[in-house]
């Protein structure tokens, strides 16, 4: 969805950092290398993929940890990206960052609340299978419908409007943030044992307005940082 909404300017930039590499190549960079042995992708960028943020919280009462979140790790890459003396290597892996970190953050569960690791302690069957809360709104309630992601992404696309855009423009962190949280505590199953149709009806246009939301998010944020 964000390719489909970049500027000339951003999609000529992005183009010379990652010729080979589309957007949506680019975003499952940072989870394909959880499984590198190294330091950097086993401690360092561990932290970067959500926030916690307690009930009743916003994002800017609670302070990131020593070891960074997610919005310090989107700042820090957002200032590589807009250096000029940044090397070529270090703004692919901001860009790949980026647009990975603001699609985490619209998955209401990665803006935690500090107490069940974002959903990866609650466990639940979906559709009669052991799962847990996380991975069903990581992944298998999208997958429940059987489309590939072009379909995915031509469906979700159509149905985004000039005003949904307007509404949508943010490019500040916390306000993602507070929708993700807002959604995220109404979420919980009551029957963890019992998740199928009934949740899927409840959740699902939930989980379509998110996708749209960051794939139009990622491109006014990518927009504006090749504007410079």
């Amino acid at each position: 969805i964000a390719e489909r909404h970049l500027s000339a300017e951003a999609k000529q930039q992005i183009e010379a950092l990652l010729p080979l590499e589309s957007l949506a190549e680019a975003s499952t960079y940072p989870d394909d290398m959880k499984s590198n042995p190294s330091e950097f992708w086993q401690k360092t960028a561990s932290p970067w993929h959500y926030v916690t943020v307690p009930e009743d919280k916003h994002y800017h009462e609670v302070k990131a940890p020593e070891e960074g979140d997610a919005v310090t790790a989107l700042n820090q890459f957002r200032a590589t990206l807009e250096d000029s003396k940044a090397s070529k290597a270090d703004k692919q892996l901001a860009l790949r960052f980026i647009v990975h970190i603001i699609g985490d953050l619209h998955q209401p569960l990665h803006a935690g609340n500090g107490t069940d690791r974002g959903g990866n302690d609650v466990k639940v069957r979906f559709f009669w299978q052991d799962s847990n809360l996380h991975r069903v709104w990581d992944s298998q309630m999208i997958g429940q419908k059987e489309l590939s992601y072009t379909e995915w992404t031509d469906w979700l696309d159509k149905k985004i409007t000039a005003q949904d855009i307007e509404t949508w423009h943010s490019t500040d962190p916390e306000v993602w943030i507070t929708e993700s949280t807002k959604i995220r505590d109404t979420i919980y199953p009551e029957d963890a044992n019992r998740m199928a149709y009934d949740y899927l009806y409840d959740h699902i246009p939930t989980a379509k307005r998110r996708l749209q939301q960051a794939g139009i998010r990622i491109a006014h944020y990518l927009n504006e940082v090749f504007a410079k």
